[in-house]
């Protein structure tokens, strides 16, 4: 029996039960444990282990025993740290959040979807530090659990800021649909013809390739720098250039040239195709492969600690200081919804001196206030939103997008228009993004966006067209830049071979891009673009003899002949006094099976200095037959005077 009682007394202690010590000799004593709470424990080991009843045999009442926590044994360790322990922890915490803060550097800032992470975190912690103070005193238990409702109340009222920001919320479609203030234009009027000493023959990534090439030539760059992704587009001293800072190599590369700071930027020129590495006199101090104090995003973070900042861009003053352009954005809807821009803070790479201008105050330098991606997305929450969220799902009525690019990227390219870099995009339907219904363009400095509404082809359609033209080549066409020849919206693209280089040029109408022109060089292009219109009826006869490549010839026939090339009957003609030989081909000039050799003829043909021929077989075939009767040239007629 004894040992019955020992083990009964064992497994109380297990428990955390006090029991009596054992007495040898003692009779067995009769236990009636009560398990339960131990808020009494302490009270009742003062007062005694054991009590008897009046009668003698009555029951034993011991302590109750240890409360358990929905926290689980995390919270009950937590609930025994001394209070320098907890005050030690706090302190640590505090520091550990200081260093972070200085190495990310969110926005402090209530519309900053980075700053809500660390407030989320900030409220979670201290949720669980309630409840692990209110674990330690029963005096303010209660009210420490009722404080946990503070950063439950942050975190929805987080919820409610992001549910608000949802386009289907009243009034938010409409919000949505005016945060990029679009207008209609005329093509034409608003901009310039193309001067072709000013058009960029050459995209981004044959920019980069050009830009290694040069950063190569020079040997001590080569070996602790490298070139930065950056290649902003800008116009610089009137000419469209990209131009990108040199960075540090690696860590150790830094360390080794921290003090004397970055010594050169990367220029190239987008219609010459010359890049150059040039040396500042003042080196590049404030970069973005800086890890510590001089990190520029870091830098200007810190200074202006309340601003959110978008994609920032490197570009040059016009006395070709490097700067960092950092646009700052506000949310319009809801929390985190809206975006646009509201002010525009400048960097001096080289000494770090900051500017912060209103977005309608920026310096004339600067092109890059509103970013690509972003003007972007607010064209297409206007497009989508038009008429309403219901709409943008079921009837789709008006709901347009601008069109998407190669690769799963988004499809826009830039041009260059005065001081200013237009961001362009061709717009299309969302139920059918076969073809473009017009296109925009929209002020990358002010956010000044105009719609032309030009049904034509979409830019990979026109980049299909001209590869189709060339495909015996196998060259690859850059995405299109928009150009304005004659009057004309037109598709130019550079053609390139498999290292990336530029070899040939195309031009191809919006509207009509079955037909491709094409040239060596851009002038050649040109020249055949010009005919092609003007042969096609495109160009109104005033028009061609404006642009030059047509002009008005009278003469008395010297002979006539006629030729089937590829089944189309071909009338050459020859005037007195002239050596040159002129195609009339049917059926669309009909009219010239009326005249006969002696008779007086008068038309528009190419003019002289324009070639007339684009590599077609027909075009070779009509050059053989001249050759046959001695003609130094074949100029194609357009129109015949009655």
């Amino acid at each position: 029996m004894a040992n019955d009682h020992e083990d009964l007394f064992r497994l109380l202690r297990m428990m955390g039960m006090p029991v009596p010590e054992d007495r040898d000799g003692d009779d067995a004593i009769p236990v009636d444990a009560v398990i339960g709470d131990a808020d009494d424990t302490e009270g009742d080991d003062k007062k005694g282990t054991s009590a008897s009843s009046s009668s003698g045999g009555g029951k034993r009442r011991t302590s109750r025993g240890p409360r358990r926590h929905a926290g689980g044994d995390l919270l009950d360790r937590l609930a025994q740290w001394s209070k320098r322990a907890l005050i030690v922890a706090c302190i640590v915490l505090v520091v550990v959040l200081a260093a972070s803060y200085w190495w990310f550097h969110p926005a402090l800032n209530l519309q900053s979807p980075q700053v809500w992470s660390w407030i989320l975190g900030i409220a979670a912690v201290a949720a669980f530090a309630l409840k692990v103070l209110s674990m330690r005193s029963t005096k303010h238990e209660v009210l420490l659990r009722r404080l946990i409702i503070v950063p439950i109340a942050v975190i929805a009222a987080f919820v409610v800021g992001v549910v608000a920001g949802f386009p289907f919320i009243p009034g938010n479609a409409e919000r949505y649909a005016t945060v990029l203030e679009t207008t209609d234009g005329d093509f034409a009027e608003d901009i310039q013809e193309v001067d072709y000493a000013d058009v960029p023959v050459i995209d981004r990534a044959s920019a980069i390739l050009l830009g290694a090439r040069a950063m190569g030539s020079i040997p001590e760059y080569v070996s602790q720098f490298e070139i930065s992704d950056a290649y902003s587009q800008i116009n610089y001293q009137g000419r469209p250039v990209r131009v990108s800072p040199l960075i540090y190599a690696d860590l150790f590369k830094w360390f080794s040239n921290r003090e004397s700071g970055i010594p050169a930027y990367v220029l190239v020129d987008m219609v010459t195709q010359e890049a150059e590495v040039v040396r500042l006199d003042e080196p590049i101090k404030y970069s973005e492969s800086e890890p510590l104090a001089r990190n520029v995003d870091r830098y200007v973070q810190l200074k202006y600690p309340t601003y959110m900042f978008d994609q920032k861009s490197f570009e040059l003053d016009e006395d070709g200081t490097p700067w960092w352009v950092y646009p700052v954005q506000r949310r319009t809807i809801g929390l985190f919804e809206g975006t646009t821009i509201q002010r525009v803070v400048l960097v001096n790479a080289c000494t770090g001196e900051t500017a912060d201008y209103a977005v309608e105050d920026v310096p004339t330098w600067v092109d890059r206030a509103y970013p690509s991606d972003l003007i972007i997305q607010q064209y297409n929450w206007s497009g989508a939103y038009v008429n309403g969220w219901l709409n943008s799902w079921l009837g789709q009525r008006d709901v347009v997008r601008t069109t998407r690019g190669t690769d799963g990227e988004l499809g826009y390219n830039y041009l260059a228009q005065g001081e200013d870099i237009y961001l362009y995009s061709g717009v299309s339907s969302v139920t059918a993004d076969s073809s473009n219904v017009g296109f925009i363009l929209v002020n990358q400095r002010t956010g000044e966006s105009h719609f032309y509404p030009v049904a034509g082809a979409t830019e990979d359609s026109a980049m299909a067209s001209a590869e189709g033209e060339l495909q015996n080549l196998r060259y690859q066409a850059t995405f299109p830049l928009l150009l304005n020849v004659a009057g004309q919206p037109t598709y130019f693209m550079a053609m390139k071979d498999d290292a990336g280089l530029v070899k040939m040029y195309a031009m191809l109408n919006v509207e009509h891009y079955q037909n491709v022109a094409t040239g060596s060089t851009v002038a050649a292009c040109q020249d055949s673009y010009l005919q092609m219109l003007a042969a096609d009826g495109t160009l109104s006869d005033e028009q061609a003899e404006a642009s030059g490549v047509q002009q008005r010839v009278e003469g008395k026939i010297a002979t006539i002949a006629q030729a089937v090339i590829d089944g189309n009957s071909h009338f050459y003609v020859t005037l007195e006094g002239s050596s040159d030989i002129y195609d009339f081909a049917l059926p669309d000039l009909l009219s010239i099976v009326r005249y006969r050799v002696g008779d007086q003829i008068a038309f528009t043909c190419t003019a002289e200095e324009a070639p007339t021929a684009d590599g077609s077989q027909e075009d070779e075939d009509a050059t053989a037959v001249a050759e046959d009767v001695g003609a130094a040239l074949v100029r194609p007629v357009t129109a015949i005077e009655q």
